[in-house]
């Protein structure tokens, strides 16, 4: 089956309103805008993301916030967007907040066909006990809640249910690619992208190089392409860095 695509716009045109996308991703490390981008062109709407937080505001999955394409997200953390805190604080936008370690075991375990896993992070918290503001109403009231999730004791230590994701689609960004989808991610570029990959049904990467099939040491391959239904040639692209943190040299006199 051939999986390159021409283009971003090619790769995404089948996506309609209402689907959930599980995008890789850490702040704006390893997004795949120029797929985030293409969707937000193509139009979809009323879609439910999973992702390590939603970019922000202009940039990554916050483009598609700023057009109210999404309806709900989950992830783990949302601080660098304003546009996606009033939408969440309005009742615009329904969020899950999930540990972040949690989160990617929910992505693996959906990718590996595992239904649910026990784990002790969030017990004894409103993770477990329920209660976080799902959505608002438009007067900051709560309009939906998190339900109370199933607990169980082993060896006299509680943990809690939680549930793998399945996503109808995945965008992912990898440094390099072959034609038979095996991935290769750049240092931190690696981190939720390999795990939205292995949760989505239908997976789309971007690739900054695409190799021809037997170009990669079967070792260095960091996702088999049994995880890839699709790829784009990108090429190389500038990064934005999300917050600059480096102080300015003083010198050395």
């Amino acid at each position: 089956m051939e999986k390159v695509y021409a283009s971003c716009a090619e790769a995404v045109a089948d996506i309609p309103s209402g689907a959930s996308i599980a995008v890789g991703g850490f702040g704006l490390c390893g997004i795949p805008h120029n797929l985030i981008e293409a969707l937000l062109e193509q139009g979809a709407s009323d879609l439910v993301t999973v992702s390590n937080n939603c970019g922000v505001d202009g940039w990554g999955l916050g483009v598609l916030l700023d057009h109210k394409r999404i309806r709900r997200t989950t992830g783990s953390y949302v601080g660098e967007n304003r546009e996606f805190e009033r939408q969440y604080l309005c009742g615009e936008l329904e969020v899950e907040l999930v540990p972040q370690g949690t989160l990617a075991e929910r992505l693996r375990a959906g990718g590996c066909g595992i239904p649910g896993f026990y784990t002790p992070a969030g017990d004894g918290t409103l993770v477990a006990d329920g209660g976080l503001p799902w959505r608002h109403n438009a007067d900051g009231s709560v309009a939906i809640a998190s339900p109370k999730k199933e607990t169980r004791i082993f060896d006299g230590r509680e943990y809690v249910l939680e549930t793998g994701i399945v996503c109808d689609f995945a965008l992912v960004r990898a440094s390099v690619g072959d034609r038979t989808g095996n991935l290769i991610f750049d240092k931190a570029t690696r981190n939720f992208n390999p795990l939205c990959a292995m949760a989505g049904k239908i997976t789309i990467a971007e690739v900054e190089e695409l190799v021809e099939p037997g170009a990669i040491d079967p070792q260095q391959v960091h996702l088999p392409g049994v995880f890839v239904q699709r790829i784009v040639h990108v090429g190389a692209q500038g990064k934005r860095i999300e917050r600059v943190t480096t102080r300015p040299s003083t010198g050395s006199g």
